[in-house]
């Protein structure tokens, strides 16, 4: 029951309060069930359970490969995927029994006119509102990278020493929001401050969508406050700027598929011995989706020209898959500093308040905020993302 419903229920005085305060509940709880209920469903109908069931069990028959651990890069692919996937299972599942459970025990309850019944139901339909929000905000998460690990970058800009000591804050933040989600991180790079703080860090968030999740993140924060630095005790505004990039997942292979490329063959020239050049051992390989030609003749024979031609041409296609991934890389980056430069304001003096200034959502408590909790930051900022992308489209 919403909380001006029980107050207005309470202020009514006799037996037609208390018939007021049973229809007020009814109409309230039984709504919000049926409302929780729909969201889950479409929920539920954007993840695709039976899709994810099947990939499930094709992912454990994969672990189950006696020979799985041949190949340790695949085999922790593997693993970490099929981790995930039961993990997203089990979490529409236990959400949909626990909402049928406390529909169940909302309708024993108004049987039985239970008030301690009613109060258990209401208690676990919050809890429930809360967790059925955020799945739904994973379902927002539909970018091509947002499914990927997370690489964050904290860097102290103006502001001084009090930018530094705010940089660590903010990594520490972090850090707390994943630790509280029970996310694994690394310590890619920090460069600290000479007087307090952190210079710049780099942090990699290993978990699933972690980038599509944290890219709201990035931009430039603000923090108001009475610097601890400053012998007179004065106010101090500093800048800290967040940069949230995907991992780029690579590989030092190329696979080239036969209808691809194009080999010709031809007499080799030029220095080489009578062997080299009286036979058609060059190779010319032109592969044909990019038009990028390799060439080699230093070898005796066709087969080792072959090869070393074959070897340069994955490097040549490595270098340019790296170069395009960057040019992504950078896309983004340019997307979301588009978004707007500063976007969150952290006061600490002479009121207490941490705003988004693109969401407007905002808490009074900044203590809990820089102690990790940001989820409401980050739902309101991925909505806000969405809504301005379907207003584009």
């Amino acid at each position: 029951m919403g909380q001006s419903a029980r107050s207005n229920a309470a202020n009514r005085s006799g037996a037609g309060g208390a018939a007021a305060r049973v229809v007020w509940g009814v109409v309230d709880v039984a709504a919000e069930l049926k409302e929780l209920s729909a969201t889950l469903a479409s929920i539920e109908a954007v993840v695709n359970l039976d899709a994810l069931r099947g990939e499930a069990g094709e992912l454990e028959k994969q672990a189950s490969a006696p020979d799985l651990w041949d190949d340790v890069d695949q085999a922790q692919k593997i693993t970490s995927r099929l981790s995930y996937v039961q993990g997203e299972v089990r979490r529409v599942e236990d959400l949909r029994r626990r909402l049928d459970d406390t529909q169940t025990l909302w309708d024993l309850a108004e049987e039985m006119d239970d008030a301690d019944s009613r109060v258990e139901a209401e208690s676990e339909i919050a809890g429930l509102r809360k967790a059925i929000g955020e799945l739904e905000v994973r379902t927002l998460l539909s970018g091509e990278y947002d499914s990927r690990e997370a690489l964050m970058t904290i860097r102290a800009e103006a502001g001084g020493v009090d930018a530094a000591d705010f940089a660590e804050m903010l990594l520490r933040m972090y850090t707390r929001w994943a630790e509280r989600h029970g996310y694994s991180f690394d310590a890619l790079d920090t460069s600290y401050a000479e007087e307090a703080g952190i210079k710049s860090a780099t942090i990699q968030i290993h978990a699933p969508y972690a980038y599509g999740t944290l890219s709201v993140e990035q931009g430039t924060h603000r923090l108001v406050r009475i610097s601890p630095f400053d012998n007179q005790g004065r106010r101090q505004t500093s800048f800290v700027g967040v940069e949230v990039l995907p991992v780029v997942e690579q590989s030092d292979h190329v696979e080239i598929p036969d209808d691809d490329i194009r080999v010709d063959v031809y007499r080799s020239s030029g220095k080489g011995g009578q062997g080299v050049n009286t036979t058609d051992s060059a190779v010319r390989i032109t592969h044909l989706p990019t038009g990028i030609v390799v060439t080699c003749q230093n070898e005796r024979s066709q087969i080792q020209n072959r090869a070393s031609a074959m070897a340069v041409l994955q490097a040549r296609l490595l270098e340019r898959r790296r170069e395009e991934e960057q040019s992504a890389m950078n896309a983004l980056k340019d997307a979301s500093n588009s978004w707007g430069n500063q976007m969150r304001s952290y006061v600490l003096h002479p009121y207490q308040m941490v705003k988004d200034l693109r969401t407007e959502y905002e808490v009074g408590n900044p203590q809990a905020v820089l102690d990790g909790e940001i989820d409401g930051f980050i739902e309101a900022g991925i909505r806000w993302r969405k809504e301005r992308e379907t207003a584009s489209a």
